[in-house]
Parts: C-alpha cells; sequence; structure tokens
C-alpha cells in the first residue's frame, strides 16, 4: 500500500512539474500571436493581465498590447488604469488608437472637449479617409460632442458630412436624424425638426419612441395637441415593447426615460385644459 501511494504521488509529482513547466515555456517562449490570442480571449483575468505584462516586456513597441490590456480597465470603470496604457498605444500608433480614446472620451466620460481633439487628429491623419471609430461614422461622433458642448451650428456641420460621407441615406445612423432634429428644435425650427425627426423614424421602421416624442414636444410647442397626442401615445408604447434607445454600460445622449413621457403627457393634458 505505501509503495503504491509512493508511486502514486510521486506520478502526481511529475505530472504537476511537467504542467509547470508547459505554462512556463508558453508564458514565455510561444510565439507572440498564441500568446496575444489567449490573453485576448481571457480578457480582465488576472492571467491575462499578467500575460500581457510579459508581453510588453518582450514588445514594448507594439501598440495593441498597451491598447488590449487597457479594455479591461475602460470597462471596469477604472480608467486611471485604462488611460494609462491607452495613451502609451496612442503615443505608439495615434492613427490606430485615437478613434477609440476619442469615442471612450465621448461615451465613457461625456469629455466631449477631450473627444473633439482626438477625433479631429484622427481625422487630420487620414485627409483621404472617412474613419470609423469603433464602428461609428467620425463625424457622427464630432456632431455628438459638439452637440455636448451646446455648438449647435458646428454639431449640425458635422451632421451634415456624417450625411454626405454615406452612400446613400440608409447607410445613415438613424439616431443622427434624431440628434439633429433636437438640435433644430432648440432653435425653433420646427419644420426641419419634424423632417428630421420623420428621417428617424424611416431608418429605423418607426420604431423609434425617442422620436415620436421629440415630435410631440414640437407639437405642443406649435399647439398642435391632437398630433402631440398621437405622438407620445406611440412613444410610450414602443417604450413599453422595449425599443428604446439604450446603452447597457453608458447614459446615451438625450436618453429617454418613462418619467419624461408621462410628464409630457401631463403638461399636455394641462395645456388642453387651459385652452
Amino acid at each position: 500500500m505505501k509503495k503504491i501511494l509512493f508511486v502514486s504521488k510521486a506520478f502526481l509529482s511529475v505530472v504537476f512539474l511537467i504542467g509547470i513547466f508547459l505554462i512556463f515555456n508558453f508564458f514565455l517562449f510561444s510565439s507572440k500571436e498564441k500568446r496575444y490570442s489567449f490573453a485576448e480571449h481571457y480578457q480582465g483575468l488576472y492571467i491575462s493581465q499578467k500575460l500581457f505584462d510579459i508581453l510588453i516586456f518582450q514588445n514594448p513597441e507594439d501598440s495593441n498590447l498597451y491598447f488590449e490590456k487597457s479594455v479591461a480597465f475602460n470597462k471596469r470603470g477604472e480608467y486611471s488604469k485604462g488611460f494609462h496604457l491607452l495613451d502609451k498605444a496612442v503615443h505608439l500608433n495615434p492613427e490606430l488608437h485615437l478613434g477609440y480614446r476619442g469615442w471612450l472620451k465621448l461615451v465613457k466620460l461625456k469629455d466631449y472637449q477631450g473627444s473633439i481633439k482626438d477625433l479631429t487628429r484622427l481625422d487630420s491623419l487620414t485627409p483621404n479617409i472617412v474613419d470609423y471609430p469603433w464602428a461609428n461614422n467620425i463625424h457622427f461622433l464630432l456632431g455628438i460632442s459638439y452637440k455636448g458642448l451646446n455648438n449647435y451650428n458646428r454639431a449640425i456641420q458635422e451632421f451634415n458630412k456624417a450625411i454626405n460621407s454615406q452612400k446613400d441615406s440608409s447607410w445613415v445612423n438613424h439616431n443622427l436624424y434624431l440628434y439633429k432634429g433636437i438640435i433644430l428644435k432648440e432653435q425653433g425650427k420646427y419644420t426641419d425638426a419634424i423632417a428630421n425627426f420623420n428621417a428617424c423614424l424611416e431608418g429605423c421602421y418607426k420604431q423609434s419612441p425617442e422620436a415620436h416624442y421629440q415630435k410631440a414636444l414640437v407639437f405642443k410647442s406649435l399647439e398642435k395637441f391632437d398630433s402631440a397626442k398621437i405622438s407620445l401615445n406611440k412613444s410610450l408604447e414602443l417604450f413599453n415593447n422595449g425599443y428604446k434607445h439604450k446603452d447597457i454600460y453608458n447614459e446615451v445622449s438625450n436618453e429617454l426615460y418613462l418619467s419624461d413621457i408621462l410628464l409630457a403627457m401631463g403638461s399636455l393634458n394641462r395645456q388642453i385644459q387651459g385652452n
């Protein structure tokens, strides 16, 4: 029995040592591509971050390593650590990483000035290309950034650039028309605002509670109460059916809430009664 236990322990020890050797060999000596793929797949885990540390030590000029290691921190909201790494990636390869940093500043931090600075710099580095940071037209993102700063004229210019850079209107993000319409509404250009809200609805099969809500506000200002009521009811129906524009990680620009619709309905009823 003792011999069997001894042999079993010896076997397990050998297996353990072989496992340690294979892991050690993989971490230090396997191909860069294999290790990068592994670390990327297990992004955010301790083993992944340590593997990125080794890869960065061995390849200090590879911007993608700093970028990929930063993603997990930024997803968790640890922006100090994330941007420390991302800034290094941008320094090494600005054309490749400025778009992500600009998008991150806009969406996560609402740092509109910082976003404009990064996206404008990226645009200057690629004069003959329309960039798509994180799958978004760069002029669309710039438009949202200028809108966030209440620089409405520049925002409209960027939104128009985004529209004109597409093959046709079907390629345009329908929320661009929503944001453009909101600006025009704020400027008192109600006819143009409604035209853009309608364009938004055409681009999303009329399933935007936000566009119907914003149309209702315009109709209310114009004292077209029946139209306002129809639009609000449609907005509420779509909202309750889950068509709200949202991001599970971030608050989107002009995010619509149920309370907004209900307050608008109450205000509309009071206005009707007052007339």
